[in-house]
């Protein structure tokens, strides 16, 4: 890991490799006369300023015969059955640290919500996070990570729904419990996270301001999860450095802007690149490895919203890194499960790898277990949280939580239906009737799903060869969801949720 190996991609001849440009390679999706707006609320980059949260089914303490169906409410299987998304490949895992990472966990304070009708609402055309039961998915989480013993708990970000300063006090708690059965915590800030103006509560049908959180105030908050800790801190930002162990440092870097208030996209102050250069030499000199990670996206993981989840001007970083020869990068903010490597020219493993873990709060509720060795070498996979278990262990009633496993899927679907309903109700000159829109929004909702799990890759054949792909195609081909669509199949080349490297 000296500085002899770390230029290895220049000994070869890739000095001279271009990196695309990201403005050229946006999709189509922006083009005149599609609604941006439209746009953000098609995947979980989380990008407004509160306008993008919660969705949700009422709680129920067992199925009714009587329930009525809605009229979006999405129809039966209109292609082939997909493969079981609960199945999971038996993976041989390499020895090394063990470290969980989970993101985007949107976390809202019990008090301020609730649960009435605007609540509800928000969440049903949200993007797609079950806040509904986010208290749940909590506890069974804190479950799940003291009977994994990790050596260390990473969570990247937006941390809380929209930065409300009670969301982010009750949240610790959670935090304080995992610590006080041995297993450290570090956190970053996410875009949601800090001087967040969409800060709220959900009272008596109304949406109401709610106090905010400072830098200052998330820095006391979160003080014995990484910052007390901290090797280095960055003056400039909530940056900092968390000594794993003797062999291993985490690099956490606070890619957020909320100088005034938040702003969605990610960029790093030039001082705060001072500062990594130092870390970067410090680490060096005392012959350990560095764990790089942030809430927002190292490369362009999203052909989408490359100006909101890439971190701007992230060209110096990644040359700083791999110059380094730092292996692997961790990041969330998208929502959905993916990685990507920075050499892109020739066999797409030389640089360094990022792999973006999906929301914990976003069905299928997965984070990250990573083992990683001293010399970079790593292994990654997804682990789905078994909220069933926790809720027939802790006595719940709730069938929805009894049965999480069966309600989640649904849940989502229900949700990118919605999106995509609403979008084709709106168009002016239909080419499709009512039934073929439920159709292709059934399949839209689907084949959103499984690029949300990392796996589009299992649907992709079957979705090219539907009817409804082809409605959405000759019909739709002017919406966002049809351009969706299309980067979907682009994407679909592997299982994401599954990665060795060095």
């Amino acid at each position: 890991m000296g500085i002899s190996v770390h230029r290895r991609q220049r000994d070869i001849g890739y000095e001279n490799k271009k990196r695309t440009d990201r403005k050229g390679r946006k999709l189509r999706l922006l083009r005149a006369g599609i609604s941006f707006g439209l746009i953000m609320a098609l995947t979980g980059c989380s990008l407004g300023k509160g306008k993008d949260e919660p969705a949700a089914v009422e709680t129920r303490e067992a199925p009714s015969e009587a329930e009525t169906t809605k009229p979006t409410d999405p129809i039966g299987e209109t292609i082939e059955p997909f493969p079981d998304w609960e199945t999971q490949s038996a993976l041989e895992v390499i020895p090394g640290t063990k470290i969980l990472i989970a993101t985007d966990i949107h976390y809202l304070a019990r008090e301020l919500t609730d649960m009435g009708d605007v609540f509800v609402d928000m969440i049903q055309h949200g993007d797609g996070k079950v806040t509904n039961y986010i208290w749940q998915i909590m506890e069974a989480f804190v479950q799940e990570v003291i009977r994994e013993k990790p050596e260390l708990l990473i969570l990247s970000g937006d941390l809380s729904l929209n930065g409300e300063l009670l969301s982010h006090q009750e949240f610790a708690g959670y935090l304080q419990e995992i610590e006080s059965h041995g297993i450290p915590v570090a956190v970053i800030p996410g875009n949601h996270d800090i001087n967040n103006v969409g800060a709220s509560r959900y009272k008596e049908g109304r949406r109401i301001p709610a106090e905010i959180t400072t830098p200052e105030q998330f820095r006391q908050i979160y003080g014995e999860f990484g910052y007390n800790e901290a090797l280095s801190s960055d003056p400039e930002s909530l940056s900092y450095v968390y000594p794993v162990n003797e062999d291993i440092w985490a690099l956490m870097l606070d890619s957020c802007q909320y100088k005034e208030e938040n702003l969605i996209g990610g960029m790093i102050d030039l001082e705060t690149y001072g500062w990594i250069e130092e870390q970067l030499d410090a680490a060096n000199e005392a012959d350990v490895m560095l764990l790089p990670v942030s809430h927002h996206n190292l490369l362009d993981e999203s052909r989408i919203y490359e100006d909101d989840c890439t971190i701007e001007h992230s060209e110096r970083l990644i040359e700083m890194l791999e110059n380094w020869d730092a292996t692997l990068y961790l990041s969330g903010h998208l929502h959905v499960q993916h990685y990507m490597n920075s050499d892109r020219e020739f066999d797409g493993t030389a640089g360094v790898y990022e792999i973006v873990t999906s929301s914990l709060a976003t069905p299928p509720c997965q984070y990250g277990v990573l083992y990683f060795q001293p010399d970079g070498a790593f292994d990654y996979h997804t682990q789905i949280l078994d909220v069933d278990s926790w809720a027939k262990a802790s006595g719940q009633t709730d069938i929805n939580l009894l049965e999480f496993s069966q309600y989640r899927v649904p849940f989502l679907e229900n949700v990118f239906y919605n999106q995509a309903h609403d979008q084709l109700e709106r168009m002016a000159d239909r080419g499709f009737s009512d039934v073929q829109m439920g159709r292709m929004s059934q399949v839209y909702a689907k084949a959103n799903c499984y690029y949300y799990w990392g796996r589009a890759v299992e649907i992709a054949n079957p979705l090219r060869e539907s009817e409804e792909y082809e409605l959405w195609s000759d019909y739709g081909a002017d919406s966002p969801q049809a351009e969706y669509l299309e980067y979907i199949l682009d994407e679909a080349v592997t299982d994401y949720n599954h990665l060795k490297g060095k």
